[in-house]
């Protein structure tokens, strides 16, 4: 008679395990507070008291960054947004190449086709899943004009190597932190570790608004720049007395009102919030680890994470099952399927770039050429190694942890039905 579920036999656990939900009073108050005023945005795309925005958003902006200690903090409709904005700011044009990573969300690539230059994939560090500063630095050229970091899964990346690789050949470190709210580096938090960061408020991110973003920089001129870009920067730049023409298309990229209450009554819970994350992640971990095969991933010296996803890899030699029918058994122990393998396909292995067809339909002008083992490592992850969970977020509790523990465990004793 078979033991494993996947089998037919009976789950670990049926009831379903609590959904992520960290929006409460505090927050209905301020969207009501909002409403009441009739005020639901307040930005006009000309140059004036109202090209900022409106009282909600600028506090928020104030709050932001004060709570990350920048100088500037702008308030965005997305981290998709920010990241086109901040990228604009950089002054990246037409042939210029702009370094990204292969294992992360589109929108960490994209950017620089939409200013006309040429994202050039590096490879990823086999432990901790950021860019790798070796596989960097073998592709900087003299078109080279930015990197584009992730933190990935909230990982800070390796802010000595690549900040130094930066400086030597004067290049602009954007810092795409959507994943990472709250996570440092010696005590410095991401999104402030390069030039610019940009930070996520999807729904199912830390802080959550729906959707929205924000930008971060100490940079004067990064700044000014990205707040033209948000709101018609062509309109604005000749009363406004901008010089600098580059780059100086605008979109509309604002927040509103609400969007920016709902923010501000999030930060305020961000360390509770990752306070839950890191004991839950901490227990798991020390659980996992035990299975011979199963290694959680580790933190980099020097830095604190906030868990935005918990990654695994997996041992297939350990184990002696694939990584997709151990995790598929392991799911179905459970009410529903809370893990997850491989994470995105390497990016460059998406229509856009195999076909090299971007903005128009007879191809755009995309010269690297990336086939099937340009970034092995990052391939080796998404197909064989790599799976991961959100069982980090609040309110799961202990004995939630404990029936996922258990159905991993009951995989790896009855592992041969697999077989």
């Amino acid at each position: 008679m078979p033991q494993l579920a996947i089998n037919g036999g009976l789950k670990v656990r049926r009831k379903k395990f609590p959904a992520y939900n960290p929006i409460g009073k505090e927050e209905e108050k301020a969207v009501l507070k909002v409403l009441r005023t009739g005020i639901l945005s307040q930005y006009l795309g000309v140059w004036g008291k109202d090209f900022f925005g409106g009282p909600v958003v600028q506090a928020l902006e104030k709050y932001w960054a004060k709570y990350f200690g920048v100088k500037h903090a702008i308030a965005v409709n997305s981290a998709t947004s920010g990241l086109y904005a901040a990228t604009g700011a950089a002054g990246i044009s037409p042939g210029d190449e702009v370094i990204v990573s292969p294992y992360t969300m589109s929108a960490s690539v994209v950017p620089p086709l939409i200013y006309g230059a040429v994202p050039v994939f590096a490879d990823i560090e086999p432990d901790y899943f950021c860019l790798d500063p070796v596989s960097i630095a073998k592709r900087i050229t003299q078109r080279t004009k930015a990197i584009i970091v992730v933190d990935l899964f909230s990982q800070p990346y390796d802010v000595e190597a690549i900040n130094a690789l930066a400086q030597k050949h004067k290049l602009i470190v954007i810092e795409d932190a959507s994943q990472a709210p709250g996570a440092m580096y010696k005590g410095k938090y991401t999104g402030t570790l390069g030039d610019i960061g940009v930070f996520s408020l999807n729904y199912h991110k830390h802080i959550h608004t729906g959707e929205g973003g924000m930008v971060v920089t100490n940079n004067d001129d990064l700044a000014d720049r990205v707040r033209l870009i948000r709101n018609h920067a062509e309109s604005i730049v000749e009363a406004k007395g901008v010089k600098n023409l580059s780059n100086m298309v605008g979109f509309n990229f604002r927040m509103t009102e609400i969007e920016a209450a709902i923010a501000r009554c999030q930060l305020r819970k961000l360390k509770s919030l990752l306070k839950a994350r890191i004991k839950n992640i901490n227990y798991l971990s020390r659980q996992l680890e035990k299975i011979p095969g199963l290694h959680p991933a580790q933190i980099r010296p020097g830095c604190t994470h906030s868990f935005y996803v918990h990654p695994v890899l997996y041992d297939e030699h350990a184990i002696g099952v694939s990584r997709d029918r151990f995790v598929a058994a392991v799911n179905a122990e459970l009410p529903q399927s809370l893990i997850s393998t491989g994470y995105v396909k390497p990016l460059y292995l998406l229509p856009l770039f195999k076909q090299r067809i971007a903005i128009g339909p007879r191809g755009y002008p995309i010269p690297a050429d990336y086939n099937p083992g340009a970034c092995p490592v990052v391939e080796q992850l998404y197909k064989q190694s790599l799976f991961y969970h959100d069982l980090a977020k609040p309110p799961v509790t202990r004995a939630d942890l404990d029936n996922a523990i258990a159905a991993f465990t009951k995989v790896v004793k009855y592992k041969d039905e697999l077989k």
